[in-house]
């Protein structure tokens, strides 16, 4: 057999196995980050298409369980974000209906989703993390729960939903919105430059510099122009390797699968002792222009074959 006509046929092969293969992308959901996840799904869903996979989409809402017993999917693709699709709830689910599913378990997921448990973490894999603390929302009042600048956050959400930046200068806490949780973190402003690496199985892909006019908020992270990837990162080689290594390190320690993502800050005036961690992300954004899809093209993995992988890597007992 000609070498051509080999490889023609071992295409066939995986084309019909992936044919036969029903998989159900999980999008939108009822978090905060409904919007950006419905994106997520379906550019997903097309990736999924054109790897040759049969494919359903399914909005998870309130009939999740009979949607998923009515369609019967052999695997399940978590493209959901936020609270219930991002934090070991829709991961019980799946694992309660033995379908196996993308990314992180339960344990993972509610670790990091769970920003002050998932510091304890890494405190304990001696990763660097900035001080903070859980306060109720009641309590910001008219004294600063810590000392300016800082940072006031959901202790349970994602994309930089609800975030309020406290300068130096305010004399008094931020009046915050309905919207914000009863319980909010506090942490400790880390100056410096935005930067992030995807781990995709056990390997760090590479480092993104994510450069902003202001603050990383969630228009700088989803608005055309809000925000401008270098990638990879123009930066030292000594801080490009720590954060390859820290990101691989923080997936590891919180037990992440599949795939995740490791946001840092780093303070270019305090070299190696100025990056720190902000956050693991185990449901990074999946449209093809986001962080880590541009990440694994960097490093020759295109976006169908990027969640080809992630199906293909999918079980239970995550």
């Amino acid at each position: 057999m000609a070498p051509a006509e080999g490889r023609k046929e071992a295409d066939t092969v995986v084309s019909s196995s992936r044919a036969s293969k029903h998989v159900a992308v999980l999008m939108g959901g009822p978090s905060a980050e409904r919007e950006v996840s419905l994106s997520t799904g379906t550019e997903c869903a097309k990736a999924l298409r054109d790897a040759g996979f049969t494919v359903s989409e399914v909005d998870a809402g309130p009939n999740i369980l009979a949607d998923l017993k009515a369609l019967n999917p052999d695997v399940c693709f978590n493209a959901l974000h936020g609270r219930w699709g991002e934090d070991g709830c829709v991961q019980g689910i799946l694992e309660w209906l033995g379908i196996p599913y993308t990314h992180s378990g339960v344990l993972a997921s509610a670790l990091a989703m769970d920003k002050q448990r998932s510091k304890d973490v890494f405190r304990a894999a001696e990763l660097p993390v900035v001080d903070s603390k859980l306060i109720a929302k009641a309590d910001i009042t008219s004294d600063h729960p810590l000392q300016t600048p800082y940072v006031i956050k959901p202790n349970n959400e994602g994309s930089s939903v609800g975030v309020y930046l406290v300068e130096e200068t305010a004399n008094t806490p931020p009046v915050l919105s309905a919207e914000m949780p009863d319980i909010v973190m506090v942490e400790t402003y880390a100056p410096g430059r935005e930067m992030t690496t995807t781990v995709l199985g056990d390997k760090p892909l590479t480092v993104t510099d994510i450069l902003t006019d202001a603050w990383y908020d969630f228009d700088a992270k989803y608005k055309e122009g809000g925000s401008r990837h270098v990638v990879p990162a123009d930066i030292p080689e000594q801080i490009f390797d720590t954060c390859m290594e820290y990101a691989l390190r923080a997936h590891t320690a919180l037990g992440c699968r599949g795939m995740s993502r490791t946001d840092f800050r780093w303070d270019e005036e305090r070299g190696v002792d100025g990056l720190i961690i902000l956050e693991t992300n185990t449901q990074p954004g999946m449209t093809p222009t986001s962080l880590s899809p541009e990440q694994a093209a960097e490093v020759g993995i295109s976006f169908p074959e990027l969640c080809a992988w992630l199906v293909e890597d999918a079980s239970c007992n995550r």
